[in-house]
């Protein structure tokens, strides 16, 4: 046989095994990296110090959380160039990340706005929730929405400056504003959504849309910032009915939504929720393991 021959076999022979070794190797951590961290509100133990917040953190198995930094919350804003670097350094010694703040910021113009967010920006935190707006009841719906995406316009353009995106979290009620979620795609549809997007709460849009969230789910789905997740069920009492918050899997939310969600293009992160009563330190830590769980097969399934 000519040896010509057999050289270019033995060439393709080595390059086709190059290549399924390739294929067969662990991708570098970058890509290999997980597509949604699921995180956890740190609300119920705000109280918690640095060092106990990133503990109860690592034990419950979350990959980081989602951090009050607002008035009564885990970091004081005013406190925030002091308070939040120790709790981001107490988390990552335990490989843990503040992924998210939950801010009072609803405009550029307030006194603290831009002390949180730089702060935040230097840390290397990316994304922040803004404040709630409420309706009020004598002013035009049209003229009230208008105000807001006023503001939030301004928001956008010092986002883009500090590289940070901020969410509309939707909050369902009677007079808050993204309770129906077009309020949000009419406010950020025309904004870069790397700059402001939603925080699409399941939880909420079920409770506002019974069975139209995945509709308002595709609506949000290019604007998507980060996803909340907790659970509900109506219960009837002396006054009617009324949504109480329950664990994971005991309501009304369906799974169904995570199988859309794999589908989607949205790579952020997941953050629980727990509304419900959930208790102090060890039954608390365990019914946040307990949501964890049925979370993770959620995603898995």
């Amino acid at each position: 046989m000519n040896p010509s021959h057999l050289s270019r076999r033995h060439f393709a022979q080595v390059a086709t095994a190059a290549s399924l070794a390739a294929l067969a190797s662990p991708l570098p951590a970058a890509a290999s990296a997980k597509r949604w961290p699921v995180i956890g509100f740190s609300k119920p133990f705000q109280s918690l110090g640095p060092e106990q917040t990133a503990d109860t953190v690592a034990e419950i198995g979350w990959d980081g959380i989602e951090c009050p930094v607002r008035a009564k919350g885990q970091v004081l804003p005013e406190r925030v160039e002091e308070d939040l670097p120790k709790l981001v350094e107490a988390l990552r010694k335990r490989g843990k990340e503040v992924h998210i703040i939950t801010t009072d910021v609803k405009n550029v113009a307030q006194p603290l706005t831009q002390k949180v967010l730089r702060t935040a920006a230097r840390l290397g935190i990316k994304r922040y929730r803004l404040s709630f707006w409420k309706y009020a009841k004598d002013k035009p719906i049209p003229a009230q929405l208008e105000e807001v995406r006023a503001e939030l316009r301004d928001l956008a353009a010092l986002n883009k400056e500090l590289g940070l995106q901020a969410g509309f979290q939707n909050h369902s009620g009677a007079d808050y504003v993204g309770a129906p979620i077009w309020d949000i795609w009419q406010l950020v549809r025309d904004l870069d959504p790397k700059l402001i997007g939603a925080c699409f709460d399941i939880g909420h849009a079920t409770l506002e849309g019974g069975y139209s969230w995945p509709i308002e789910a595709r609506l949000m789905e290019s604007h998507l910032t980060a996803v909340f997740v907790k659970d509900f069920a109506w219960k009837k009492g002396d006054k009617g009915w009324k949504a109480e918050w329950c664990p994971l899997g005991e309501g009304m939310v369906n799974k169904s939504f995570f199988a859309w969600l794999k589908k989607s293009s949205f790579n952020g992160p997941i953050s629980q929720h727990h509304e419900y009563a959930h208790g102090e330190g060890k039954p608390m830590i365990a019914k946040m393991q307990q949501d964890l769980r049925v979370l993770r097969e959620w995603l898995a399934a």
